[in-house]
């Protein structure tokens, strides 16, 4: 299956796959800068705002939910959905090399595995394949 897209909508998923990713990766490196929050505790988040990562991968993450939400206006959510599968395997390898997380064979595995599971998804026909008559094509 062939989709046809503007530069400008690669783009948009390109920024759904790097901010989700990385916004992410920043607040995971953030908090664990900061440390342990309570529930009952919740006047200690106010602090943590002060964590340049943590500001840095909030803005990143409230990027990721407007290009997503943008692609979702034009595409079907499973199309739109392995560009994030996608982001898990790029999520993986930051938290490798940025992070400097262990990751066990088995989850490289079921990294990969799930990415080629939502990758056989995306070959169904999708609202961005719809031609004039409004059908799928």
């Amino acid at each position: 299956m062939k989709h046809k897209l503007a530069p400008s909508q690669y783009g948009i998923l390109l920024a759904v796959v790097l901010t989700a990713s990385f916004g992410d990766a920043l607040l995971s490196r953030g908090m664990a800068q900061v440390g342990p929050m309570d529930v009952h505790h919740l006047n200690a988040l106010i602090p943590a705002l002060a964590n340049p990562n943590i500001v840095v991968g909030i803005f990143l993450l409230i990027g990721f939910f407007a290009s997503y939400m943008t692609a979702l206006s034009w595409a079907d959510l499973t199309f739109v959905m392995p560009a994030t599968a996608f982001g898990n395997v790029v999520i993986a390898l930051i938290s490798r090399f940025m992070l400097h997380e262990h990751l066990s064979l088995s989850r490289w595995f079921g990294i990969l595995l799930l990415t080629s599971a939502v990758g056989f998804v995306a070959n169904s026909p999708a609202r961005t394949d719809l031609g004039d008559s409004g059908v799928a094509l």
